[in-house]
């Protein structure tokens, strides 16, 4: 018996027994002249925040009021592991309180607050809302566009006489599709595009943008004319259909929203599901609508409006997290508070939200020729519930110990943007091996080496769970040393 490897053992005649010997003992020896440097660095277990992931807060939400404005105007997120996107849903009289003229400031005070702490914004423009009069500016009504009045708790009424009452637009006149057009193509010139918008609702449908009108019923005519006006002004920004849009009727009461569900995709829309834990005892079911989307667009989760009584242990949005494979997750309440009252699930939910990847192992020669091919080995898993959409490459930098980068070696052959999900603990490794030719001006000496993974051109993108970051998303994993050719 030979072994020649630890996972490859041989039953061989002993004249080709001791041929294989001195092959490789001989191999053993050319390995021995090039002895390689691993590593198996750990998960620091720490939060995140990458692009296309990570934590929502609810910054403006049912009106101008909350939740954000109470935190004060420093407030841009920071205490609360993860947040990466501030969350603005907004209703077109705030932003368009007279025909023409717009009050965008609104939007860029907040979002420049936190784009300068390295997050990004989300847009929900909304029509109707419970706690503002005129959602759809009043300037529409008069104008002649058709609609409806609404009373918290009793529905639709004959008059708006009572203060409490809210106008609800019928989604599909002329008039206010019109004035509508007009206003979205305004919010497109300024934010589609931008770098800075992580996503963009369809949520000019409905109480609270939910998608679910209360006056009456439409068509699924109706829904795609307001897919169509977002797309033709949102052409380059990431879109949202939502789980409570039932179109009818003639749409089959087994399966509402399959049709505009078809239609979503074919857009190239994402989905989120606005009603998880929105009242106690109430859990989540659009976890199937969600397995349309999750595989190829990051799918959007959002509780009801925070409450202890509500969430009890917070462990259904967990459960929710994973059913949905979701890469964002709401903040629908204070942070601090949900943050105080649990610190262990936000921790855990951390660990699987969006994409996570990890470096199981990594390996390269100790010391090389200059100019020669660096033979670079390493297994990668993405322990997270959703991939890493963008994708991404794995890219080896060689620095000076003062800092200076002296190699830029990316791997555009392997797309992190492939590895596969799995359930918690069970993510498969995949495995690189390539060989990258050094510069030839590249200096003999010893250098530090970092990983990092994003651009085909090697400038990093993504934040890994891994220790000793230089500042710009590159991770020192040892040293190598080089010799004169």
């Amino acid at each position: 018996m030979l072994i020649l490897d630890a996972r490859l053992t041989l039953h061989v005649p002993k004249w080709i027994g001791a041929t294989l010997l001195v092959m490789a003992l001989t191999a053993d020896c050319a390995v021995a002249q090039q002895p390689r440097t691993t590593v198996r660095p750990a998960d620091h277990g720490e939060a995140l925040c990458n692009p296309g992931m990570g934590w929502v807060f609810h910054h403006f939400d049912n009106s101008i009021r909350g939740y954000g404005p109470p935190l004060g105007p420093e407030y841009a997120g920071e205490g609360f592991p993860g947040l990466s996107v501030a969350y603005l849903r907004l209703a077109w009289s705030y932003l368009e309180p007279e025909e023409g003229k717009f009050n965008w400031s609104i939007v860029d005070t907040v979002a420049k607050r936190y784009v300068d702490h390295g997050r990004k914004i989300a847009l929900r423009l909304t029509c109707f809302e419970s706690e503002t009069r005129y959602g759809t500016p009043r300037w529409v009504k008069d104008s002649g566009a058709k609609g409806y009045w609404w009373q918290y708790g009793k529905g639709p009424v004959d008059n708006g006489d009572d203060p409490k009452t809210r106008w609800e637009p019928d989604y599909e006149d002329p008039v206010f599709l019109e004035k509508l057009e007009r206003f979205l193509a305004a919010a497109g010139e300024r934010y589609d595009g931008n770098p800075n918008v992580a996503f963009v609702d369809i949520g000019t449908i409905g109480i609270w943008g939910e998608g679910n009108p209360v006056s009456r019923r439409y068509d699924i005519a109706m829904y795609k004319r307001h897919i169509d006006l977002h797309r033709k002004y949102f052409p380059k920004t990431l879109l949202v259909a939502l789980d409570d849009w039932h179109p009818g009727p003639g749409i089959p009461a087994a399966q509402p929203w399959q049709p505009i569900l078809d239609y979503a995709l074919q857009q190239g829309l994402t989905i989120r599901d606005d009603s998880v834990m929105w009242r106690k005892g109430v859990t989540f079911s659009s976890d199937w609508i969600a397995e349309k989307f999750w595989h190829d667009k990051p799918v959007i989760i959002e509780s009801g409006h925070y409450s202890p009584e509500i969430w009890g242990d917070g462990e259904t949005y967990l459960d929710a997290m994973e059913a949905y494979h979701a890469a964002y997750v709401s903040i629908h309440g204070d942070p601090r508070v949900i943050l105080k009252n649990h610190p262990d699930l936000i921790r855990r939910m951390n660990l699987r939200m969006g994409y996570r990847l990890q470096l199981v192992e990594a390996s390269w020669p100790r010391e090389m020729k200059a100019g020669d091919p660096l033979s670079w080995k390493a297994a990668w898993r993405n322990v997270g519930v959703a991939p890493l959409y963008q994708g991404g490459f794995p890219t080896v930098t060689l620095k000076r110990p003062g800092g200076t980068i002296v190699a830029v070696l990316s791997d555009e052959t392997f797309d992190l943007g492939q590895l596969p999900v799995g359930a918690a603990g069970k993510a498969p490794a995949h495995r690189q091996d390539v060989e990258s030719r050094l510069p030839a001006d590249v200096p003999s000496g010893t250098f530090d080496v970092f990983i990092s993974v994003g651009e085909r051109d090697g400038t990093p993108q993504v934040a890994l769970p891994l220790q000793d970051d230089d500042g710009h998303r590159r991770y020192r994993l040892g040293t190598i040393t080089l010799t004169s050719p």
